[in-house]
């Protein structure tokens, strides 16, 4: 009998591991997953990028604290690995970048240190040529802002005129066709250190805060271009400051960001058609001021920093890359 017994009970504990298994590998599954890849040359905070013919370039940030850089690195996920391109002219972090028609603009940002005033500048960037472009500067200093592109527009939503500055609600239509910048309908929560994103013809304004060392907000505000209007949607679950976001298959992903002084690896998905949010599987590491965006069907996370806690005075520059593949359907 104990023999029998004893087979009896190993034959559950097995079982049990593989039931556990299996709704680990459904959970997984259901929810995507986050691997490494191979790390960004350069590691860098406050940093910013595009996506341009599948590759993906990260401009600028602070390698070092009080130490900004220009350098632009290109990642290549077909081939998981990296290239140095054209550096840009001037060293910024905290600056807004996007992609119009192949090319890269790259606007505002601090230019003399991580705690300097905000900068005007303007710089274009062609990946074809790996050359630099210095355009007409911005009608206003800004960083830490929103950026989204509709159509031939870019738009820059809310910001702040440097590290220790208030809050702004001003968002501005720059038509890089004409080179002529419009003033539109002011955001109604003045915040800096959000981000922003275009699905639909809309702009999503998502978190942010009135200054670095408060709380942050779960606001999500949508611009609509047709109607110069904004409207209020449901709220992230997660309040965060120095988030970033991107959208794929018609779905916003919130992820990282922080909420003083707790960093987060948190992705929050929202599906604007039911107004809803849903909790993804976190990122490996944690992770605020990054690059966040999708190619292909993978979402991929690069660089940033979080607080040291052996030095708070020195932050910790990220060189990580992490991918978010999406579950199966």
């Amino acid at each position: 009998m104990k023999s029998i017994f004893a087979f009896s009970k190993l034959q559950v504990i097995i079982f049990l591991m593989l039931f556990l298994s299996g709704i680990i590998t459904l959970c997984s599954a259901q929810n995507g997953e986050w691997k490494y890849k191979t790390p960004m040359p350069t590691g860098r905070g406050f940093t910013s990028g595009a996506v341009v013919d599948g590759k993906i370039y990260v401009i600028g940030g602070f390698s070092a604290h009080h130490s900004l850089t220009g350098v632009n690195e290109m990642y290549n996920p077909e081939t998981d690995s990296w290239t140095k391109m054209a550096d840009m002219p001037e060293g910024r972090c905290a600056h807004a970048t996007c992609t119009y028609h192949g090319k890269i603009y790259v606007f505002g940002g601090v230019s003399n240190n991580p705690y300097g005033p905000a900068t005007n500048t303007v710089f274009v960037y062609d990946p074809q040529t790996d050359t630099w472009t210095k355009i007409a500067n911005m009608p206003y200093e800004n960083a830490f802002c929103g950026i989204a592109v509709v159509y031939d527009t870019i738009y820059l939503t809310g910001g702040m005129k440097g590290f220790v500055s208030p809050p702004i609600s001003t968002l501005y239509a720059y038509n890089p066709l004409t080179g002529l910048w419009t003033e539109k309908a002011p955001m109604p929560t003045a915040r800096g250190m959000l981000s922003a994103c275009a699905l639909k013809g809309k702009i999503y304004a998502i978190g942010g805060t009135v200054s670095f060392l408060s709380s942050g907000f779960n606001i999500v505000e949508v611009y609509d271009p047709e109607t110069n209007t904004w409207t209020t949607e449901t709220p992230m679950p997660t309040s965060r400051v120095s988030l970033a976001t991107c959208v794929l298959n018609d779905k916003i992903y919130a992820v990282g960001g922080f909420n003083y002084p707790i960093v987060n690896a948190i992705n929050e998905m929202y599906n604007p058609d039911t107004d809803s949010w849903t909790t993804e599987s976190p990122m490996e590491e944690t992770r605020q001021t990054f690059f966040l965006g999708a190619v292909g069907n993978i979402i991929y996370a690069i660089g940033g920093s979080y607080p040291n806690p052996q030095n708070t005075s020195e932050p910790v520059i990220l060189d990580s890359v992490e991918e978010y593949v999406l579950p199966k359907e």
